[in-house]
């Protein structure tokens, strides 16, 4: 691990011991672990490329996204998280490294209702720099399991909970995008992420976003939230696509005014995975204390 990336996540070390400090002060808060993300807080927890967030309410025991494999199950336990008792699973989005531990799941968790996007199962591939074209869509052989609930544009989970997709492209959407395919018709065709869905929790007067990726534009899904609410959430949790998987960012400019424009809804912004360690550092330049990183073993309270 370079010095620079070993310094940074030492601090992120710190910052989680503090917050576990205080959790016992904090009980009927929001309670939210992060299961898997792209790097972790110690080497007892393993980490993918792939994101898996736990989220307890006062009524409800939430899943957002499984990774890219049984990973999440493994550092569950470790955070004293029992999948066997979640009542809900959102799937963000069809590929791999958000629903690859949903086989893992349904062989635990035979009680929750599974909501997946009914575009999710499609057939997406992503541009490899040397490997060329690679699935990396969902297991089709999961499609008929009886606990999935299929969605589309907006969806009330609960009072209190909802999802929404079917995001309008006010703002173009993020550059590391590209290399991201589907099939259509036969044909290989630019991914339009239809089947991309983003989870709202509101409780005790606060609203929280959950976002996958946020292929759609951080920006763009945000200003659907405002278009649903007439108000913008508390809190932001998420993925916003800053960096490729197979290499490169967003232009650092855009990067900047997708900062500024994040200050300025006054949330509170919690981010990791494909935002992407080297634009999370920028956010953070222009963002201060409005923005922090989520590990893999993190746990925060809201």
């Amino acid at each position: 691990m370079p010095y620079t990336l070993r310094k940074w996540m030492t601090a992120r070390c710190r910052c989680f011991t503090r917050q576990i400090d205080f959790l016992d002060d904090k009980a009927e808060d929001m309670l939210i672990k992060t299961l898997v993300e792209n790097t972790t807080i110690a080497e007892d927890f393993g980490c993918e490329h792939g994101l898996s967030l736990y989220i307890e309410t006062k009524t409800n025991k939430i899943l957002f996204d499984v990774g890219a494999s049984e990973l999440f199950l493994r550092n569950a336990k470790k955070l004293d998280v029992n999948i066997a008792e979640i009542d809900f699973l959102v799937i963000s989005h069809g590929h791999y490294d958000h629903g690859g531990g949903l086989k893992t799941f349904f062989a635990e968790n035979t009680k929750a209702q599974v909501f997946i996007h009914e575009l999710a199962f499609g057939r997406y591939y992503a541009v490899r720099a040397h490997d060329g074209i690679e699935y990396i869509g969902l297991d089709d052989a999961l499609r008929q399991n009886k606990q999935i609930v299929l969605t589309t544009d907006s969806f009330l989970i609960s009072d209190g909970m909802q999802i929404f997709s079917n995001v309008a492209q006010k703002e173009p959407r993020p550059q590391s995008n590209r290399g991201l395919l589907k099939e259509q018709q036969g044909e290989m065709v630019a991914d339009t992420f239809d089947h991309e869905q983003n989870l709202i929790i509101e409780e005790e007067g606060k609203s929280l976003l959950i976002t996958g990726c946020a292929h759609n534009g951080i920006i763009n899904i945000l200003e659907h939230f405002y278009s649903i609410k007439g108000r913008r959430p508390d809190y932001v949790i998420g993925g916003f696509h800053l960096a490729g998987h197979s290499g490169g960012s967003e232009d650092l400019a855009m990067i900047d005014r997708i900062g500024k424009y994040l200050l300025g809804t006054r949330a509170k912004f919690y981010t990791g995975h494909c935002t992407g360690i080297e634009p999370y550092n920028r956010l953070k330049a222009v963002m201060g204390d409005r923005i922090d990183y989520l590990s893999t073993g993190s746990v925060i309270t809201i």
